[in-house]
């Protein structure tokens, strides 16, 4: 059973994050945001301007007082400790922003919006040092860990994306629905009724694992290599689209959520470690160490479905409302995951230790 976090909010909770000491920001829509203890309770709340939805909440990496939000178009760096005025607003956006990242030196946010844009902020000089553009919206943009100037984006555009800051062009793009129709399965002529939007995206704390959610239920596991990425393991997730993906912090273990109502917990290691032990994960091997000029810049092979390898995950929890965002904090010594969703309280579950 959840406990539930209530009080913070009147409208839906769009989005969670957790800092490093056990405090945790949601954003809502109408423009309010909560800050809450450990135990549950609201320990500051906020509504910010013009009442537009805060659409994500990122804590900075290297001072876990510093909260970075986005509502509407705007980002506005907030001082958790003194819950007032904003720090600092910056517009640097034209349409409204979908998700938030910074980098773990705190030098670089990134913002990305409904036009398919990426805005990338020096935050020491205050200034944008590089638009980046997806053709549709941009739902999702996250900062590698270890590489701070390296980052992943995914949209509705269908592409999965790697960004190198000295460069205005993505060094490796992934069309999911290229990848889809590679695949020879059953499945693949629904893909036109059910087509792999891309949703959510989560790097692992190595900084070269990362996860990725699409409208098609499925979740898609890149390992990158230098200036590319490839397909490492793929696996039907949920019956409904995967709203959220969120590798937990030092571990391969990855959660998502979904339209279908469930959080599930998913062992990355152990699977990979089954994908590279199956036939069509040798073959897609030798595949992958042909010479370039026979390999379609960015097309994946075909890749072992978890049909075939039997990818389970390690714990269902039948949440029973559309997912909107999950987070993972420590409280009381314990991981738990948070869920929000369509209403206004955050859910809390235990996870199993690891």
């Amino acid at each position: 059973m959840a406990v539930k976090w209530i009080g913070g909010h009147s409208s839906s909770i769009l989005c969670l994050n957790a800092n490093s000491e056990g405090l945790v920001a949601s954003g809502a829509e109408r423009g309010e945001l909560t800050l809450w203890d450990g135990g549950g309770t609201p320990a500051g709340q906020l509504q910010l301007p013009e009442a537009d939805d805060v659409t994500s909440v990122v804590f900075s990496p290297c001072c876990p007082t510093r909260l970075y939000t986005s509502h509407g178009e705007a980002i506005s760096l907030l001082d958790v400790r003194s819950l007032k005025e904003p720090v600092e607003r910056f517009h640097v956006n034209e349409e409204e922003i979908n998700c938030l990242s910074v980098n773990e030196t705190d030098s670089f946010l990134a913002a990305a919006d409904d036009s398919g844009a990426i805005k990338v902020m020096d935050l020491e000089n205050k200034k944008v040092t590089r638009s980046l553009r997806h053709s549709n919206i941009c739902s999702s943009v996250a900062f590698r860990p270890q590489r701070p100037q390296s980052l992943v984006s995914c949209g509705l555009d269908m592409q999965v994306m790697l960004w190198n800051l000295q460069k205005a062009r993505p060094l490796w793009t992934t069309n999911l629905q290229e990848c889809e129709a590679q695949e020879n399965s059953p499945q693949s002529a629904g893909q036109f009724f059910n087509p792999p939007l891309a949703h959510s995206l989560s790097v692992a704390s190595c900084g070269n694992l990362f996860g990725c959610g699409a409208q098609d239920g499925k979740v898609r596991i890149f390992r990158i290599t230098s200036v590319k990425f490839e397909l490492e393991l793929e696996f039907q997730g949920h019956s409904l689209g995967v709203s959220q993906v969120l590798f937990m912090p030092g571990a391969y273990w990855l959660l998502t959520g979904g339209n279908d109502g469930k959080v599930l917990l998913w062992d990355v290691n152990s699977d990979i470690g089954k994908q590279l032990k199956s036939p069509a994960k040798s073959l897609q091997r030798r595949k992958a160490h042909a010479p370039a000029s026979t390999r379609k810049d960015g097309k994946l092979n075909k890749v072992a479905s978890n049909e075939r390898t039997r990818v389970l995950p390690k714990l269902t929890i039948e949440h029973g409302e559309k997912v909107n965002w999950i987070a993972c904090a420590e409280i009381k010594g314990s991981k738990r995951v948070l869920v929000a969703d369509q209403s206004s309280s955050v859910s809390v579950y235990p996870l199993p230790e690891h």
